[in-house]
């Protein structure tokens, strides 16, 4: 995997410990945030798509941001939760970049490592656990006031501890476009840099001296997917986060990320999300949270 072109620079959200009993069950999870589940007791499954991952005891689990998931639990399950994001200044997500392993063995000093990160963060825990109530504005909003007024020392602390576990995974990970030709990456930047405007394919085969069909056909065997898909995708994950640290109406989000048309953002929205964007805004309001007490 290749050392240059990226960097971990996250930030917690939450640090928890649960125990459930058949009752840590929830579908169609798609997040800005990122999860580590720290196994302690009994066992689950993380479902993405057609593939189930079995969650045991002793064992570390990544899922990145915008992964699309669900959790599966029919006995006694216990285990510690960190929910982190990337800085929103970042011009590329790691997640872009890198393909991480589902999977590490989680060793006792990590394990310290996890109880420190609990006991220097207080409040972090979850008041829900149905993801539909704790991936909200509100929930965020928390989460920057306590960081706001962590010290220093146990700040740096935190996001060194935070490197340290996701540091268990890179020796497996895979660079997700390996051999990556630089006219890509030229088209990669600008896209991410450009998210608030309309993006056309001409002026991405500009930019890569590349005719538009040649575009084309690299842009699909690096990235499995067409510029138009990539494009559209990155837009709409930038439309979640803007709704959770912005309030921005749905006329005025379509607008800033360069879609000319309401109607035509709406549908991809949906497509892509599973909801219209006007009931996922009214969810990451947190209006929905008191309906999911645990």
């Amino acid at each position: 995997m290749s050392r240059n072109r990226f960097q971990l620079d996250f930030m917690l959200l939450h640090v928890g410990y649960a125990e459930h009993d058949g009752d840590w069950n929830f579908q169609n999870i798609n997040s800005p945030f990122a999860r580590l589940h720290i196994v302690t007791e009994g066992c689950a499954q993380i479902i993405k798509g057609n593939e189930s991952v079995l969650l045991k005891k002793g064992h570390m689990y990544l899922t990145p941001s915008y992964t699309h998931h669900g959790y599966a639990c029919d006995g006694p399950f216990s285990l510690f939760y960190i929910h982190i994001y990337e800085n929103p200044d970042k011009k590329n997500s790691v997640f872009d970049r890198i393909s991480f392993p589902t999977e590490v063995p989680c060793s006792p000093l990590l394990l310290d490592l996890v109880h420190r990160l609990f006991d220097i963060n207080p409040g972090r825990a979850l008041s829900y656990y149905d993801p539909k109530a704790y991936d909200t504005t509100s929930e965020l909003m928390k989460s920057i006031a306590l960081h706001i007024n962590t010290p220093l020392a146990l700040e740096i602390e935190s996001q060194g501890i935070i490197n340290q576990l996701l540091s268990r995974f890179l020796p497996e990970a895979t660079d997700r476009i390996p051999h990556v030709d630089e006219r890509l990456l030229r088209v990669l930047d600008y896209i991410h840099e450009n998210l608030h405007t309309p993006i056309s394919i001409d002026d991405l085969a500009a930019l890569s001296y590349l005719t538009k069909d040649h575009l084309i056909r690299l842009f699909k065997k690096q990235m499995n997917c067409t510029p138009g898909k990539y494009i559209n995708r990155k837009k709409i994950e930038k439309a979640q986060l803007l709704m959770l640290i912005e309030n921005p109406s749905i006329q005025e989000l379509s607008f800033r990320l360069g879609f000319e048309h309401v109607s035509y953002f709406n549908r991809l929205f949906k497509k892509m999300t599973g909801e219209n964007p006007s009931a996922h805004k009214k969810r990451m309001l947190g209006s929905s949270a008191k309906n999911y007490l645990s």
